[in-house]
């Protein structure tokens, strides 16, 4: 895919509401919808722009989206469209096992549940709510029924590196697809948040990075590009191809991906290294089109202009796809093409989207991670 030309997905805010309160929450969700969100005939025409621009995945994301009643007719109107899609509900009382049938039914291809701690003490307080972490196994477990592929979501940050084992064996016990890490951006309610140092990051990524060798679902990783540096240099390191070019355009899947899992599989390999506005485009709950979620500047809004406008066009979103702009050690990194820095985590930390990322302890000039680099933060 050509990422000037179109995204890898679009991820829809459908709603900021939702009735948790989760401490790092991007949204600073609410308990009910504003006034200002989408109408469902404008939603039906987003999906209809996405699927034009030859977008393959489209995500429902919040918020909540299961505080949309029309939610059921847009996944299916998103699949007759040929988009893959997938959903992100908050585990509440609103998710029943017939709520995620409904969603199956409607042409879903893909669920997402969160879960950011081994035991329900620490990931209900970070959900700030009792109860959602026996309710997330047991919506995971109503999806494995009824055969619809199950992503986890979990964030990794200060709070929970201590117990990163214990969460990874809980991971690994589920029947998932895809797993999604999230490193913190320190936006929303996530600026109350200390952030982990960059050392901190590459002990992480090792422990990612035998968890995608050994099992057989998608690791992800979101707002670390930099893990695609320390991926490549580990595949080189012991001989093995490190995926794609010799650019190293893209990462392999494990050799055991769980293809036969739902109709076609997990939705989420894409053939680049994905960043905000390079293959990846945020759109808000009343249209604002954005890098990312974590990156909240406006490129346009689809109420004025058609998304692939916005998406090819908006000098914004054409800045970030352009590496010759990226400043410090990420503008001088042979990885820049590849990895590129979180653009979000350099603006909440700089206020500036093309600094380097505060968060790579990797030194370009000497190509290798060094303990000053991360002191120099």
């Amino acid at each position: 895919m050509d990422f000037n030309e179109r995204p890898f997905l679009v991820i829809w805010e459908t709603t900021r509401a939702c009735d948790l309160a989760c401490v790092h929450c991007r949204a600073e969700a609410m308990a009910e919808p504003g006034p200002d969100e989408l109408s469902t005939n404008e939603a039906l025409t987003l999906i209809r722009q996405a699927a034009e621009m030859e977008t393959p995945v489209f995500i429902f994301s919040g918020g909540d989206p299961l505080k949309r009643k029309d939610l059921p007719r847009l996944i299916g109107f998103a699949e007759s469209c040929g988009l893959r899609t997938g959903a992100i509900p908050a585990v509440t009382p609103l998710l029943t096992k017939d709520h995620i049938r409904s969603l199956k039914e409607s042409g879903l291809d893909q669920i997402a549940f969160s879960l950011d701690a081994a035991t329900a003490a620490e990931h209900d307080a970070f959900r700030k709510v009792d109860g959602v972490f026996d309710r997330t196994l047991q919506c995971v477990r109503w999806a494995n029924e009824i055969g619809l592929p199950v992503q986890i979501n979990s964030l990794i940050n200060v709070h929970n590196t201590q117990g990163l084992d214990e969460l990874i064996g809980l991971v690994e016990d589920l029947d998932i697809v895809f797993w999604e890490v999230f490193f913190l951006v320190p936006t929303g309610r996530g600026r109350e948040l200390p952030l982990l140092d960059a050392l901190k990051f590459e002990e992480a990524f090792e422990k990612l990075y035998t968890v995608s060798l050994r099992d057989s679902f998608l690791v992800k990783v979101t707002e670390a590009p930099h893990y695609r540096r320390f991926y490549c240099e580990k595949r080189a390191a012991e001989g093995m191809p490190a995926g794609g070019s010799r650019k190293f355009s893209s990462l392999d899947p494990p050799p055991g991906l769980k293809r036969s899992q739902g109709p076609r599989g997990s939705i989420g390999h894409a053939p680049h290294g994905v960043n905000a506005g390079k293959g990846f485009v945020f759109v808000s709950r009343n249209g604002e089109v954005m890098p990312s979620g974590f990156l909240p500047l406006s490129a346009g809004n689809v109420r004025e202009r058609h998304l692939a406008d916005i998406y090819r066009g908006a000098p914004l979103l054409r800045e970030l796809r352009d590496t010759s702009l990226l400043k410090g050690r990420c503008g001088a990194c042979f990885y820049r093409e590849l990895c590129g820095g979180s653009r979000s985590r350099a603006y909440a930390v700089t206020g500036d989207y093309l600094a380097e990322d505060p968060s790579c302890a990797y030194d370009p000039m000497l190509g290798e991670v060094r303990e000053e680099v991360n002191k120099r933060n």
